[in-house]
């Protein structure tokens, strides 16, 4: 199988705090891989140094062929992220979110609508974010992370806080995205919830 994601030998630390150490795996084209461990071992910091919001300490990330300590602009578009915060206008609606990253990526107007109606929100797309139930907020999330077709797709505790019927709906969109071709690389510290969505895991202690 064609690797996707590479991470070698990735350190890091936050002053004298050494978050990662000696962090080496990879991860397969259109597979989902979930990253486990308890609060505070580091896993979102794992992903901000795989999507290039921040630089290791050492070690190297590749996604594909880009090296994302000298990767350009344009590689970002093949990233899509939901993080830990949803960080939406609360009171413009679930439309008008999208379509302000649909401008930004370039994402025709129609895609919008196809995304909305993929997470079951189209109904809901006037309704102001303020309104919604975290659930849907949840999903508002996952389709903004999607709405331009990403090639990775990172998911941080992607279903923390919701009810069992709002995580249900979270894990089958996940499931159809792989099914499409893109790899996800989820944290969790969920093991049920990787068992059923993950092809492989990494324990992180």
């Amino acid at each position: 199988m064609e690797t996707a994601i590479r991470m070698l030998d990735i350190a890091h630390s936050f002053g004298e705090k050494e978050v990662l150490r000696g962090i080496s795996l990879s991860v397969e084209r259109e597979e989902i891989l979930g990253l486990l461990g308890p609060s505070g071992a580091g896993k979102t910091t794992l992903i901000k140094i795989l999507t290039g919001q921040l630089a290791p300490s050492s070690g190297s990330v590749f996604l594909g062929e880009n090296n994302m300590a000298e990767v350009k602009t344009e590689a970002y578009r093949q990233i899509g992220m939901m993080m830990d915060h949803f960080g939406f206008y609360e009171r413009l609606s679930c439309m008008d979110n999208l379509r302000l990253c649909a401008d930004l990526y370039g994402v025709r107007t129609e895609r919008i609508r196809e995304i909305l109606r993929s997470v079951g929100l189209d109904a809901d797309r006037k309704c102001p974010v303020h309104k919604l139930s975290k659930g849907m907020k949840g999903r508002l999330a996952l389709a903004r992370a999607v709405l331009h077709s990403p090639a990775y797709l990172f998911l941080d505790e992607p279903t923390s806080g919701l009810d069992p019927a709002a995580a249900r709906q979270i894990h089958e969109l996940i499931g159809h995205l792989r099914e499409e071709g893109t790899t996800i690389f989820l944290t969790t510290h969920n093991m049920v919830e990787a068992e059923k969505l993950c092809k492989h895991v990494a324990l992180l202690h």
